[in-house]
């Protein structure tokens, strides 16, 4: 009864935060113009990443945030464009629906924003467009091969996946008329205009993020790494910080210009070498060590991260202190899986409403 009691205080403390937190309520509420066959339900079925689930999502209603926001053209190379990179495959794809509909529920103009999805299974673009009839997006094959050779094991599979590595690529996969985008993992909700982050000066720098200076930097590499002057000298001179690729604004000319694709391959292939590990944790130590320290910092705001808990155990955690404008579940724990099992955390409750997820045989998910 003790822990129950502790557990039913943290949600109440969390749910007043979010009611009365000025961040969350940084613009007038979004308009639904809701669509007769809302109620319905899109069903995608037979063999998608593998599997030969199927999945069946409610339709997203079309938001009209504002009067002014123009129509969509539909032209990837528009200069008024808010351009954002989200990966889709089946594991992951309820988290990445979810990321999609908080940031067209709020966003003040949702007809602005571009959507860049990347797939191992081109086939997932037909249920994007079946939940979201009025998204404007483009889906980018990613071939696993590309990487596959270049992936060393980690503390959770998820971390090894092929797709995760595709962060790395966006430069090469997406137009080059796209000169700046927004990346976003699938494990999260956006709860503020993204046109805000959109809008950060990166100052010259190719990446911008959140920064952590006070987190332990030097756990991310090997005694190995440390051991080696040449390889330690990597960070002489750069103070570098901790930041979380989940959230990433990207210079994609720079990028381009600097060929910072093929320096993040490299640190994969020493990895990979015979001599042994530098890194853990899977993607994220290649771009600590190409960009740490020369990051554009960014509100902490805008990635809340760690909801997920730890990358062994899982863990519920609380919120940062401070404004939120994004609600990261990075870690092991993610809301879909916690809220399927009956074992959610308290912050899991901040994640559903976003959910558009409804099992295949239902007949009444629609009405809740």
């Amino acid at each position: 009864m003790l822990w129950a009691a502790r557990v039913s205080g943290f949600f109440s403390a969390a749910m007043v935060m979010v009611v009365l937190s000025p961040s969350l309520q940084s613009f007038p509420p979004a308009e639904a113009i809701r669509s007769s066959q809302f109620d319905s339900h899109v069903r995608f079925p037979g063999q998608i990443a593998g599997g030969a689930r199927g999945l069946a999502f409610r339709r997203a209603p079309a938001f009209r945030n504002a009067a002014d926001c123009g129509n969509a053209t539909g032209n990837v190379c528009d200069p008024s464009l808010v351009h954002i990179a989200i990966t889709l495959d089946e594991e992951y794809l309820r988290g990445s629906v979810a990321a999609v509909h908080s940031v067209v529920q709020h966003a003040t103009c949702p007809e602005s924003v571009f959507f860049h999805f990347l797939v191992s299974d081109p086939a997932l673009g037909d249920l994007v467009r079946a939940v979201f009839p009025q998204l404007q997006f483009k889906v980018y094959y990613f071939d696993p091969d590309r990487v596959r050779g270049l992936i060393s094991t980690s503390v959770r599979q998820a971390l090894e996946q092929p797709l995760n590595y595709a962060r790395n690529y966006l430069a090469d996969l997406l137009e080059p008329c796209v000169r700046r985008v927004i990346y976003l993992d699938s494990d999260l909700v956006v709860v503020d205009d993204v046109a805000k982050l959109w809008r950060t000066d990166l100052g010259g720098r190719t990446v911008g993020a959140p920064e952590y200076c006070h987190a332990n930097f030097t756990k991310y590499f090997t005694d190995r790494f440390w051991s080696d002057k040449q390889f330690a000298g990597t960070f002489a001179g750069r103070r570098p910080c901790y930041f979380n690729t989940g959230v990433m604004v990207l210079d994609l000319a720079r990028w381009r210009r600097t060929g910072y694709t093929r320096r993040i391959e490299r640190w994969m292939e020493i990895q990979k070498s015979p001599a042994g590990r530098i890194y853990e944790l899977g993607s994220l130590p290649p771009f600590l060590l190409v960009f740490a320290g020369h990051v554009a910092p960014i509100e902490h705001r805008w990635n809340q991260h760690g909801l997920g808990g730890d990358n062994v155990f899982g863990s519920c955690r609380d919120l940062h202190p401070g404004p939120v404008s994004l609600l990261h579940w990075s870690g092991s724990g993610k809301p879909w899986a916690r809220l399927g099992a009956g074992q959610s955390c308290p912050l899991d409750a901040l994640w559903a409403p976003f959910d558009l997820y409804g099992p295949a045989d239902s007949t009444a998910e629609g009405s809740r």
